[in-house]
């Protein structure tokens, strides 16, 4: 698997990572928790050392799974986390909650959970509007610095966030959304990550697994699979972005690659410090996606894939309204 330096931090990781949220949560029930610890350490068997988890998905049960599973390895991989959240009585509601004492209560538990007595990339998971950032990455500081944690991340904060964060603690990577058929960072965050060094991990890079081409116009999801409430995925929405899909399908078809292949090599096509984290349940999908490390694409590819994706208009919003508050923040 190739390397990729996450801006200019020196944290070098797999250029794929693997999100590893779906095998506990979001996305319908909890993979069986043997077969999940099976998964990742078969990525690691294939050069993936770069995994992604947090204590709100589940909550807290992926941290464990992830944390079981790389504890033989632990010294080959890269464990990133997040912090952000108070989750009630029921461990369902998600409370936002950055204030400097939970985020010390916080990494103890991950730290328990992810069996380590160090966190390799820790991100506040959303910006919490209550606590200043600057207190928010004064914990982290010191959290560094009692050797707790190696290195300080964002997740979807907005570019004035991460400038007054980064300038009391660098920041080594933001994590946000970022996909063919999401494009927004482009705007105004990665301009703004490259001119502080910071790298970029998208998550969903493979669109919530849309841009897989297995998602069908009349797809229902259960109620425990976030993307029953998401716009893009609702009825309408999801018939009309089977547009979008056929084109990307065409071009992946006249590569002899996958539509999956495709939209992770476009996104490592973007920038060298870009880590996608795509997340899969199933073996064959991990050694699928992983293929698209070595997929190069010329100029010309990027160009027509750029040019054709332009003419179809990607319906519906990526959240809902009271998630979408979260981020951009």
């Amino acid at each position: 698997m190739k390397q990729r330096q996450l801006g200019s931090s020196g944290l070098t990781v797999s250029a794929l990572g693997l999100g590893c949220m779906g095998l506990s949560h979001g996305y319908g029930p909890a993979t069986e928790r043997s077969q999940a610890i099976a998964l990742i350490r078969a990525a690691v068997d294939r050069g993936v050392s770069f995994f992604d988890t947090a204590e709100v998905y589940g909550p807290y049960l992926n941290e464990e799974v992830v944390g079981e599973a790389l504890a033989p390895v632990r010294d080959r991989v890269v464990i990133a986390t997040k912090f952000g959240f108070t989750f009630g009585h029921d461990n369902k509601q998600q409370i936002l909650n950055s204030r400097p004492e939970h985020i010390r209560w916080a990494v103890e538990g991950s730290l328990k959970r992810l069996r380590t007595d160090v966190i390799d990339l820790l991100y506040q998971h959303r910006v919490d509007p209550d606590v200043p950032i600057e207190d928010v990455a004064g914990t982290v500081k010191d959290l560094i610095r009692n050797g707790k944690v190696r290195h300080f991340g964002l997740s979807e904060a907005g570019v004035q966030t991460i400038r007054r964060a980064h300038a009391v603690q660098p920041v080594t990577a933001l994590q946000s959304e970022y996909s063919l058929w999401w494009r927004e960072p482009e705007k105004e965050v990665i301009p703004t990550l490259e001119e502080l060094g910071i790298g970029f991990v998208p998550f969903s890079p493979l669109g919530k697994g849309f841009l897989t081409g297995m998602i069908g116009a009349h797809a229902s999801f259960g109620s425990d699979d976030f993307r029953g409430i998401v716009p893009r995925f609702a009825a309408g929405a999801l018939e009309a972005n089977q547009a979008f899909v056929a084109v990307l399908g065409q071009i992946a078809r006249d590569k002899g690659v996958t539509p999956a292949q495709l939209a992770l090599a476009w996104l490592l096509a973007q920038r060298p410090w870009i880590v996608p984290i795509p997340g899969t349940t199933k073996l064959h999908r991990l050694d699928k996606n992983l293929g698209a490390a070595d997929l190069e694409l010329s100029a010309a590819d990027l160009q027509r894939i750029g040019d054709a994706l332009a003419q179809v208009a990607v319906q519906g919003e990526r959240y809902p309204a009271a998630l979408q508050a979260r981020v951009g923040r």
